[in-house]
């Protein structure tokens, strides 16, 4: 097959009118502009006002619902939902019967969801059902709404720009349900010829697997991986709104950063558990078994190749990554757990049934600590649970930072030495480090008010003044 899956995010679907002159069209003519599918998602924000705000928790109509059995507060939100749905495409849509047509679409979906949702809390009032057994299915309605309203409103900016897109809506919209992922793609893409019209997608799909279940907002790139997979796709390409590079430009410096050109997937997972996905690691995994590669641009940048991830290795060894994550640290100590098993397994029961993400993890004869990435408030709870699990334990949650060093190849940098020594020399201090024998990432544990002072201080030691010192250390092994 020739042509590309490409993925936008939700900060590049804002500016998609910017993104109609140079990714859609970009000089392209007749057949040029064809040969690939986008899948998007929902325009900046849209679905946080849907399910909950990604970072501050406020809650969204989701949130507003499921704590409201028989409360109409979530009415509001959704108001609030199609006024922003209506403000988002005005931007981007200048033709008033583009606007009109999107408008109406809002509509139609915001009130269809509004009725459904009044008859669900109405069936609930019966004590033969629960709101319970159907907030999944709740969640999964409302936030399919966002990508389906991005898509139709992409497709109305190209058709009117010329181009043949096509929309392509895999929520499940008034569809029968009970269709797997790989039926609801190939039923959909039925008749489709990307050779001769640009198919515009909706990054949710709906499936009898439940993306939402598995994969709670990072559904649209499970989409996206299984859509390049199934088609036979030349390439993956996920169109973000920066460079993939040597580290954050806006805390080293613009002028410091190096873009990376090429990775693997190993370094694309190491920066997944960092919190700063290049893709999900299931998206990831599927390209990868397919055998697809995958490519992450700079969307405002569509003429620069951005970095390509595959499975090839580095030619030589060469830090690609410095960044790092806040990060609680939750400590159990007992002086009788020399010798003993199942405290581990019992600790990280615990942390599963709290849904608490394990970044790192260091133990020895009688403590166990675990490098966490999760609200404090969750962690609270995972104290109490643990305290009466060992009441003679001593059990502590404390706020840290992780800073990480990541690369295909580490072999022969002396990285955890050399970065040590950097971080001393920067008048900061390291409460712990540790590099694994695959050396493809060396992690430092500190206080959280040196993360910043501690990436810029590895940054300079491995990438802006570290490129002569590689070669040498090379050389010498």
């Amino acid at each position: 097959m020739t042509h590309t899956v490409e993925k936008i995010g939700g900060t590049s679907m804002s500016r998609v009118n910017e993104l109609r002159d140079t990714l859609f069209i970009g000089g392209r003519e007749g057949d040029a502009l064809y040969g690939r599918i986008f899948v998007v998602s929902a325009f900046g924000g849209i679905t946080n006002l849907l399910l909950e705000h990604k970072k501050s928790g406020e809650p969204g109509v989701y949130a507003q619902f499921a704590n409201q059995d028989t409360g109409h507060g979530w009415h509001d939100g959704l108001t609030r939902v199609a006024g922003a749905m209506r403000e988002a495409h005005a931007q981007v849509l200048e033709h008033p019967g583009d606007i009109e047509q999107a408008d109406a679409f809002v509509s139609e979906r915001i009130e269809s969801a509004r009725n459904c949702l009044i008859d669900l809390q109405r069936l609930c009032t019966y004590a033969h059902f629960s709101l319970a057994e159907h907030m999944m299915q709740t969640r999964e309605l409302l936030s399919g709404i966002g990508e389906s309203h991005s898509a139709f409103a992409t497709t109305l900016l190209l058709r009117r720009a010329g181009i043949n897109a096509r929309f392509v809506d895999l929520s499940g919209w008034r569809d029968p349900g009970g269709l797997s992922l790989d039926d609801r793609i190939t039923g959909a893409l039925e008749g489709i010829d990307p050779a001769a019209e640009m198919p515009i997608v909706t990054g949710y799909a709906q499936c009898a697997e439940g993306l939402m279940r598995e994969f709670d907002r990072g559904y649209s790139e499970v989409t996206f991986s299984r859509l390049a997979a199934l088609t036979g796709a030349r390439e993956a390409i996920i169109h973000k709104e920066f460079h993939l590079s040597s580290a954050d430009p806006n805390l080293v410096g613009q002028e410091a950063v190096r873009k990376l050109g090429r990775t693997n997937y190993d370094v694309a997972d190491q920066l997944s558990n960092m919190g700063m996905e290049a893709i999900h690691p299931k998206a990831a995994k599927t390209l990868r078994q397919a055998g697809v590669p995958l490519r992450v641009t700079n969307a405002f940048e569509p003429e620069d190749p951005g970095t390509l991830i595959d499975d090839q290795p580095a030619e030589e060894s060469a830090v690609e990554i410095v960044t790092g994550l806040d990060i609680l640290s939750l400590e159990v100590f007992e002086q009788d757990m020399v010798g003993v098993k199942g405290y581990d397994a019992a600790i990280l029961d615990v942390l599963t049934r709290h849904q608490v993400r394990i970044i790192s993890k260091v133990t020895n004869a009688n403590t166990i600590t675990h490098f966490v990435d999760a609200p404090m408030k969750v962690m609270k709870r995972v104290e109490n649970d643990l305290a009466k699990l060992y009441p003679n334990a001593g059990v502590s949650v404390r706020p840290l930072a992780l800073a990480s060093v990541i690369g295909r190849d580490l072999n022969g940098l002396s990285v955890l030495t050399r970065g040590l020594q950097a971080i001393a020399a920067a008048g900061l201090e390291a409460l712990g480090a540790a590099q694994g024998p695959r050396n493809v990432d060396v992690q430092f544990i500190l206080e959280r008010e040196d993360l910043a002072g501690v990436i810029k201080a590895l940054h300079r030691e491995y990438v802006e003044a570290g490129e002569d010192r590689d070669k040498a250390l090379r050389a010498a092994a």
